[in-house]
Parts: C-alpha cells; structure tokens; sequence
C-alpha cells in the first residue's frame, strides 16, 4: 500500500506548478482539465510522474490555516527525496524561502517550505535504510 496522491485545492495553479516544477524538474502536468465541482467551475490539473502525483484545482477561497496556529487541518505534508541539498538551492534560488530548517539528525536530513497556497511541505533525505534509524526521534 501506498498514498497515490494529494488534492490540494488552491487560488492559483500557476503559482503552486512553478513551486513543484521547480521541486521536481522530472515531474509533469500528467492530464489536466477544467470540470465544476458543486456548482463551481474549476481548473484542474495532475502534476508527478508514472507512480506519485499532486491534483492541483483552482476553485479555493479563504486562506489556508495558521500553521502556527492550533486549528484542525492538514499541518504538512513530506516528500522522501535524493539530495536536499540539490532541492534546497532550486527553491532558494528561485526566491522560495525556507520555513524550517529542520532537526539535527544522524539519520536523515529534512527542510520544511510553505508552497504559494500555504501548505507547509517537507523535504526529507534518509542517511539509513534501517526503518529503527529512519524513524528515531533523536
């Protein structure tokens, strides 16, 4: 089993693709599309490759939740990737500010970033491939 994909629902889709195309170069607009939802007409689109994907639609309203906050809702989301240093400097150099610099760990490396709809994302690098290093909580 594994989690297939996210539905984010955002006001701007050009924004939130120009963050993930620059998180993931190899990653595309897999289909893409306009349809309603309730009554409302929204953009749609699917960003990933073969396996893994982000749904993208544009018919949000509001803002996102105080991820300083305590209100229910989605506090962030993780992408297990290669080489954080390689990721950090795309989003850095694209002017994507870090939100986090993560937590010193023997085991893995991570960095946290808020994406153009507010939802906070990680980036973890695993220096171990034994799940009782991965996981500690050092």
């Amino acid at each position: 089993m594994y989690l297939e994909h996210i539905n984010l629902v955002v006001s701007d889709v050009e924004a939130m693709l120009k963050f993930y195309q620059t998180a993931f170069p190899h990653w595309k607009v897999r289909s893409e599309g306009v349809s309603e939802w309730y009554g409302k007409p929204r953009r749609w689109l699917h960003f990933g490759d073969d396996q893994y994907y982000i749904a993208i639609s544009d018919n949000g309203v509001g803002a996102n939740r105080d991820l300083a906050g305590h209100q229910t809702g989605l506090a962030h989301f993780a992408y297990v990737i290669d080489n954080i240093d390689s990721l950090t400097s795309r989003l850095q150099n694209a002017d994507y500010q870090i939100a986090n610099p993560g937590t010193a760990n023997p085991f893995r490396r991570n960095v946290y970033f808020i994406d153009p709809a507010g939802f906070e994302v990680e980036f973890v690098q695993y220096l171990s491939d034994i799940p009782s290093e991965r996981n500690n909580d050092l």
